[in-house]
């Protein structure tokens, strides 16, 4: 077994691989003037299970990169290649809601296919029929162990804290959170006015005097955290703490994050938040263990089932 990992996240994969307790491969990617990326293996790699990590945030050539160490890979020999993405991009854009416009999640997921990849891991997709645009192995992982081993730090209180879904879409996960922890729940109804403009519309549940958790996949712009923590603040919530699995924070998520009513926001570290991004209310916490184990029994042959019990 060799892992390797291309630029998005270097922290992340070299935690994985101390969990593994093997070195991280050697792999060199290099840019042309042009922007061009070439990649060369430094190592042998010929009849090895290698695994690929690399997540495919923006921008675009993060994708690129893993199709091209893809297909460096195959073409060297390897055994096997399984793509390890931590944070699938482009899997908010999972079904043609609209006139000409693409599947994105089913386009970038046939650009990876179609190099030669064995198999596929990732994290907490958006959407998970995202799995079904492929027929090679796919292994869905999910953060829910570690938050909610964050979750007990917290020290709830069954009688006085709330789940509160910010959509409609994150309402399934909530209630999952919500029913283990043997809180309440409350719902968001949110329309969305414009690509990362969202607002909230009518609120479900009583949150008077609670402690209100909010609990989401993705944080990009914080238009949705937001709204939905002023929401809470409103119908007499008394604090509130933000998790997500996915820390994207791109324009003005730090600062209007860090100016707005929730007391800490919790995100993973699939993603490398950048330090101009980050805020004194921001705490990440790692899933590198999760993938350290999962890639470990994939690599034995081993069943990953124990990872989803909690």
């Amino acid at each position: 077994m060799k892992v390797f990992s291309g630029r998005s996240n270097l922290p992340f994969a070299q935690e994985v691989v101390e969990h593994l307790n093997i070195p991280l491969g050697d792999i060199l990617i290099q840019s042309f003037s042009d922007g061009e990326l070439w990649i060369k293996f430094q190592e042998n790699i010929r009849g090895e299970d290698v695994f690929i990590i690399q997540s495919t945030n923006p921008p675009a050539e993060n994708i690129l990169e893993l199709v091209l160490m893809i297909d460096a890979a195959v073409r060297a020999s390897a055994m096997r290649v399984t793509a390890v993405i931590p944070y699938y991009g482009y899997g908010r854009q999972d079904r043609k809601d609209q006139p000409r416009v693409p599947i994105s999640a089913r386009a970038i997921m046939d650009i990876i296919s179609s190099v030669g990849v064995g198999r596929i891991l990732t994290m907490d997709l958006h959407s998970s029929q995202i799995q079904g645009f492929t027929s090679i192995p796919f292994d869905h992982l999910y953060a829910r162990k570690v938050i909610f081993e964050r979750l007990r730090q917290l020290n709830i209180s069954q009688e006085t804290t709330v789940i509160l879904a910010p959509d409609t879409g994150s309402a399934p996960m909530s209630q999952s959170y919500s029913k283990h922890l043997g809180v309440g729940f409350a719902l968001v109804d949110k329309r969305r006015t414009a690509p990362n403009k969202a607002e909230v519309v009518h609120l479900i549940g009583d949150l008077e005097g609670k402690r209100v958790i909010i609990i989401d996949d993705i944080i990009d712009t914080g238009g949705t955290l937001l709204n939905a923590a002023k929401a809470a603040m409103e119908s007499g919530a008394i604090s509130v703490i933000a998790f997500a699995t996915h820390g994207i924070l791109s324009g003005p998520a730090a600062e209007r994050l860090n100016s707005s009513p929730i007391e800490k926001i919790i995100v993973t570290n699939t993603l490398n938040i950048p330090e101009d991004h980050r805020f004194d209310r921001l705490e990440v916490i790692s899933v590198a263990d999760l993938f350290a184990t999962a890639i470990r029994c994939i690599h034995n042959g081993e069943s990953i089932s124990a990872l989803f019990e909690f």
